[in-house]
């Protein structure tokens, strides 16, 4: 049966009915035929496309901890906050394997438990000459677009192996996501404050200070420039340092470099290490590490002016009494990673609107560029005819963020009792209703593989 929503406060611009045929927008007007339709009014409500998360992390295993939200629970959690689509950056193999081996290994993780549509990025350990033709060959014949690299880590590559699969992505078409902070610099910091048994929360922050983020951004974007300009897409920037490299770097002329950041670096600072004391502090251990007001404040006039293309989540949630609280002692043996994937649609929406920046640019780096940067649009992050039918509607109703009304099966929200303006309260994917004005409809397995291209 196909649907028309009517009444739809169409990107909070024009009211309008959307008609829905075959998991296809179909027509978007007013007098459409609802012939054979369900109807569904929106209510003048403010209707958007599905927002497209392009940096989660499901099931992601680090050895002796595995991120609690799987496919099933993490796209749940990511569907009540209005997001429809997500790119999972895939975790390594054992050392010797191929890129190819995880890609196989995610999706047995993810088929038949998914709510909603997926995709993953592959994840390169080395640079050998196998490795370099499968990112030709998941390019080509998996969908698979885009490649993470680190530049800390076990799994880091050194600058020659980054150079050479920088030549293969330029080659090829594929975005390189990179994991930019100088690992050397770090290392030695942790090792001086474990020296001094300088442990608590804040030394995680003061140990990944904001220059070793701008200087290894700074090197990839010259790296990329020796490699003729491949897409490279620096992933969770959280300093004013930091963009201001890739500010830099566009202005002198550098192509195809795109800037992400996350929800928590424009929603969170570093005082979140130290309020509280360090049974709260030990909560926001993650790499890149909270900021400071004024890295979250540029990062906010970046987005208002363009210079971030992104924001996404790095969702990776752990359990916060038995996996977090154990270390509030010693930064230095926590897992990193928090949870975030269902508060951002909400909370962007929300502080942007609240900071004077307009709608249309929120659902730019919320929806549109996300999906074109990556490969799902027009497919997915608009609202036009024959893209698939991933809509939301929002109502504008104040209401507290609460870890009782989340849907990870994580044991704590990153942001426990920060107000939205808006409560998603309708969702489809591919026009199928996940939540209908507020009741869950979800079904796992419904989420399918997106083969991602570029439309060029």
């Amino acid at each position: 049966m196909s649907i028309i929503i009517k009444n739809a406060n169409l990107f909070g611009e024009n009211i309008a009915d959307i008609k829905i045929n075959d998991e296809k927008i179909e027509a978007i007007g007013h007098n459409l035929d609802e012939k054979d339709c369900e109807i569904y009014d929106a209510k003048n409500r403010l209707t958007l496309p599905g927002g497209v998360d392009v940096h989660t992390h499901m099931s992601l295993d680090l050895g002796q901890y595995v991120a609690v939200d799987d496919f099933h629970t993490g796209t749940r959690a990511a569907a009540h906050g209005g997001t429809t689509s997500i790119v999972d950056h895939i975790a390594f193999g054992p050392k010797d394997s191929y890129v190819s081996e995880m890609i196989k290994h995610y999706h047995e993780l993810a088929d038949g438990k998914a709510i909603i549509d997926y995709s993953f990025h592959g994840a390169l350990q080395d640079a050998r000459e196998e490795t370099l033709r499968q990112i030709e060959e998941l390019h080509k014949n998996e969908g698979i677009v885009s490649e993470k690299i680190y530049t800390t880590y076990g799994g880091k590559i050194n600058d020659d192996e980054i150079l050479r699969v920088l030549k293969k992505a330029k080659e090829t078409g594929t975005v390189v996501c990179i994991h930019c902070e100088n690992d050397g610099s770090i290392q030695e910091l942790r090792a001086e404050t474990e020296k001094e048994g300088k442990l608590d929360p804040i030394y995680h922050a003061k140990t990944r200070p904001a220059e070793t983020e701008a200087e290894a951004i700074n090197r990839l974007i010259y790296l990329s420039e020796i490699a003729g300009f491949p897409k490279l897409y620096i992933v969770h920037t959280s300093t004013e340092l930091g963009l201001r490299e890739i500010i830099k770097a566009r202005k002198r002329g550098v192509k195809n470099l795109f800037c992400e950041t996350c929800t928590q670096y424009l929603m969170l600072n570093e005082n979140k290490y130290i309020e509280g004391g360090n049974e709260e502090g030990i909560k926001y251990i993650m790499a890149p590490p909270l900021r400071k007001q004024s890295d979250q404040d540029f990062l906010w006039e970046g987005i208002r002016n363009g210079h971030v293309n992104v924001v996404a989540t790095d969702h990776c949630p752990f359990f916060y009494k038995t996996e977090k609280l154990p270390h509030k002692d010693n930064f230095l043996t926590c897992p990193g990673g928090i949870p975030g994937v269902e508060e951002r649609v909400e909370l962007i929406i929300s502080e942007g609107l609240r900071r004077g920046i307009s709608l249309e640019r929120l659902i730019e780096v919320l929806m549109i560029n996300p999906a074109k940067i990556f490969g799902l649009y027009p497919k997915k992050g608009n609202i036009i005819p024959g893209a698939d039918a991933d809509i939301i509607v929002l109502d504008k109703k104040e209401y507290i963020i609460k870890q009782e009304n989340r849907h990870s099966i994580v044991d704590y929200t990153t942001y426990e009792g920060m107000k939205s303006d808006y409560e998603v309260d309708t969702v489809l994917c591919r026009g199928n209703f996940i939540l209908k004005d507020g009741e869950y409809l979800g079904k796992q397995g419904y989420g399918q593989f997106i083969r991602r291209k570029f439309n060029e």
